[in-house]
């Protein structure tokens, strides 16, 4: 399988190192509990959905900050192992991004120190411009700095590039931005916490959130459901939606990260969008069955053969 064009994606984002912890259980406020292993695997949204993009064949530049820790020294060898473009890595003084994830019954628990990440600024972005205008593909997170998304997506629009802008972790932003996207993916909740709604499992309350977002200048947006796919909405009132699949589940860390690492070279690959959405579903399921965010991503040829 092979993409019809050769995909160029730029990711302005995160990086971080996953300290992996698995249990049992997960512990109530106060209550300690014995694990059952820990493992160290690179991470940070931005990184893990450049490492997507390079497995399934995109030629990657990654924007981002790593610390002059030793964490940092391996996070850019890892990345540079994966053929990604870094010459828009910029080391800061001072610890690397850390994520620290309990995984337990499949399910994960994460809580993220920005470190390095919380330095990358606008600035920094401008001073990587080339990166972005070679690119076909802008993708952007928000675990960097709110200044600093805001500018690669300006600077994206400038060159006239496609983006995406993966609103995570759940949290608000300037509606000034949903313009400048061309599409939106936050999961359920993150189009909750968006919309100011408390839940999105019922499919009407599902469209109406959709729509909120649209009157605000959404063009197009694709809400991840996990294991039930992902819906399409384009603002026409009709939501398309994309089956998941059923895979024995080793670990949901990164799938997320799978989903828009594999979205945006679909697309940018020259696929249609909503054939590149259901190769991104594929590979996002792929993706859950082995251990680790970037370890458990799929390859163009694993992908092509699970496809097949």
């Amino acid at each position: 399988m092979k993409w019809p064009n050769r995909p160029v994606v730029a990711v302005v984002g995160s990086i971080n190192m996953d300290i992996v912890v698995e249990s049992s259980s997960f512990p109530q406020p106060g209550e300690t509990v014995m694990g059952r292993s820990i493992a160290y695997f690179a991470g940070g949204k931005g990184a893990n959905q450049a490492v997507a993009a390079a497995r399934l064949g995109a030629d990657v530049r990654m924007i981002g900050a790593i610390g002059s820790d030793n964490f940092g020294s391996e996070l850019l060898a890892g990345l540079k192992a994966e053929g990604i473009d870094t010459r828009g890595v910029k080391v800061t003084e001072g610890a690397s991004g850390i994520a620290s994830i309990l995984v337990s019954g499949g399910e994960n628990e994460i809580v993220v120190v920005p470190g390095a990440n919380g330095e990358l600024r606008p600035e920094d972005v401008a001073a990587n411009a080339s990166l972005i205008e070679e690119a076909d593909i802008v993708l952007v997170q928000l675990e960097v700095p709110q200044d600093t998304v805001e500018a690669a997506l300006k600077l994206a629009k400038t060159y006239g590039k496609k983006t995406v802008l993966n609103p995570a972790p759940a949290g608000r932003f300037p509606d000034e931005w949903l313009p400048l996207a061309d599409i939106v993916t936050p999961n359920e909740t993150e189009l909750a916490a968006l919309v100011g709604e408390e839940r999105l499992d019922d499919p009407l309350v599902l469209q109406e959130a959709t729509n909120k977002l649209h009157m605000r200048g959404a063009s197009r947006i694709i809400v991840t459901l996990g294991a039930n796919g992902a819906a399409l909405s384009l603002g026409d009132g009709e939501i398309a939606r994309v089956p998941g699949h059923r895979v024995t589940v080793v670990d949901t860390t990164g799938a997320g990260d799978t989903f828009h690492g594999a979205l945006a070279a679909a697309w940018a690959g020259g696929l249609e969008l909503p054939e590149a959405l259901a190769a991104a579903v594929k590979a996002s399921a792929l993706s859950v069955t082995k251990e680790g965010a970037q370890t458990g991503m799929p390859t163009l040829e694993e992908l092509s053969s699970w496809m097949s």
